[in-house]
């Protein structure tokens, strides 16, 4: 077990579990954060696993979104559209892995938070697990792909009345549009639940696991390849607009 503080990695037979380690904060995302997640997946890339599982520490949240602060003090479009390429290149470490990736959502995961679940192929939920790619509450798009991310699991009509309202979605309204394969029944323990949901891949054969997974990661490859440099034209314009600074100001605010 590799655990720097704000981040567990376990690579224990056919499995790595990696776990988000910031309970205090409700698991928010520095960019330090993301580019350690990164570097966590890459550097297990060539090992003989079956599976991945990202989760978070604790009960209340998965990822409930970028560190304000920190993001706020990029306010020139040069460092917008770096960031955004940045965290992109992070979340395709897991998009691309060359595994399934499950992303457990322990608790609620919101706005960056949503767009780091997004990145995982299979997701499953605890009954509070709400999951909202709410940018736009942010007068902003989204910056890390999750926008394109959710246009391939949902379809594009779905996704985009979802993106638009800013809609926070319950784990059953998520499971509803299969953005969440199961949930786990209230009051049951969302650990044992996570570990019977990832036994029904780590009893398959490896080469059925990475084939199925190669194939559904060259079709995303290619969404991303068409949509991402629309995508970040849109966050970057949105992002330095008086708008964005306004929402981003009050959010500050209420923090």
């Amino acid at each position: 077990m590799n655990d720097n503080g704000q981040l567990i990695i376990e690579a224990a037979d056919d499995l790595l579990r990696v776990t988000i380690n910031r309970p205090e904060k409700r698991n928010a995302l520095s960019l330090n954060l993301l580019d350690d997640i990164g570097a966590a997946f890459h550097s297990h890339r060539s090992k003989p696993l079956k599976c991945a599982l990202l989760t978070g520490a604790g009960d209340k949240a998965f990822a409930a979104g970028g560190d304000l602060k920190e993001l706020d003090a990029l306010r020139s479009k040069a460092e917008a559209r770096a960031m955004s390429s940045r965290v992109h290149e992070v979340l395709d470490e897991i998009r691309y892995f060359p595994v399934p990736v499950i992303g457990a959502m322990n608790g609620v995961a919101l706005g960056g938070g949503a767009e780091l679940a997004m990145a995982c192929d299979i997701r499953i939920g605890s009954a509070h697990a709400d999951l909202g790619l709410i940018q736009s509450q942010l007068a902003v798009t989204t910056a890390w792909g999750g926008g394109i991310d959710l246009i391939n699991a949902v379809g594009n009509s779905a996704a985009l009345a979802i993106l638009c309202a800013g809609q926070r979605l319950t784990a059953e309204e998520a499971q509803c549009l299969r953005l969440y394969e199961a949930v786990c029944p209230a009051g049951d323990d969302f650990g044992a639940f996570t570990d019977d949901f990832v036994a029904r891949y780590l009893n398959k054969s490896i080469n059925v696991l990475r084939g199925y997974k190669s194939t559904a990661a060259a079709r995303r490859r290619q969404l991303h390849e068409e949509l991402t440099d629309t995508a970040r034209t849109a966050f970057v314009t949105a992002w330095v607009d008086d708008d964005h600074w306004d929402a981003a100001a009050n959010a500050l605010k209420k923090k």
